[in-house]
């Protein structure tokens, strides 16, 4: 299908991978970072990790519009919150109000998220809430378009008790691994770290991932795709 000038009038969109996954001692969060209008990229550099408490993050997919207004009402709120008890929400707080704000307007709102942090009470935690606004407390969550390439692989390499490292190149493996099959994700890979020890946001480029089956490397010229080998597949 022929892209048209429509599709520049069309909703921004995050078809997306967005994921979030618990280790020892806290969490990690990993997005990409191509958000779509229609057939278009419209940003090829957006940031679908947004801070919600100093201990709180979500990860956002569906339409950019309405995730970002949704974490923008739930980070007022839990201001609100803090400084009436005095100590930071919890993280069961947060997703809970996520929760509430999505299944009130399930019928208007089209976004799906993933709310992780770390507390003092429970440690790290990870909470799913998708489209409808119902609520799943797991050790690892995946949502977006990409999180269907990604079920079977997170049963085989996810395991309890990973350090924070394992973590890390977990969550940037399977976003890249998403990449290469989802049209709809793309971009860069972003993380988020949290722990007893703060936050710790991490950058990965589009052109330091691993390349997988049938895929071309970045190049800066439709040239040097032309006259460039295919690339060996990655091993596992």
């Amino acid at each position: 299908m022929e892209p048209s000038l429509n599709d520049l009038n069309e909703p921004h969109s995050m078809g997306t991978t967005i994921i979030g996954v618990t280790y020892n001692g806290g969490v990690v969060l990993g997005a990409d970072s191509r958000t779509s209008t229609g057939m278009y990229v419209a940003n090829r550099a957006s940031d679908k990790i947004s801070q919600l408490t100093d201990n709180v993050y979500v990860c956002r997919s569906g339409s950019a519009a309405d995730s970002q207004v949704l974490s923008d009402y739930v980070r007022y709120f839990l201001h609100q919150h803090t400084i009436q008890l005095g100590q930071p929400a919890t993280v069961k707080v947060a997703a809970n109000l996520v929760r509430l704000i999505s299944y009130n307007n399930k019928n208007m709102l089209q976004t799906g998220l993933i709310v992780g942090g770390w507390d003092k009470y429970e440690g790290g935690k990870i909470y799913g809430i998708p489209l409808g606004g119902t609520i799943v407390e797991q050790p690892f969550a995946i949502g977006g378009s990409g999180s269907s390439y990604l079920y079977g692989f997170f049963d085989q390499a996810w395991k309890e008790g990973m350090t924070k490292e394992e973590a890390e190149q977990l969550v940037v493996k399977a976003v890249s691994l998403a990449i290469a099959r989802d049209g709809a994700s793309g971009g860069v890979v972003r993380t988020v770290t949290i722990n007893s020890e703060g936050v710790t946001r991490n950058f990965y480029p589009g052109d330091t991932l691993p390349l997988w089956h049938e895929e071309l490397p970045a190049q800066n010229s439709l040239l040097d795709i032309l006259s460039a080998p295919s690339p060996e597949p990655m091993s596992t």
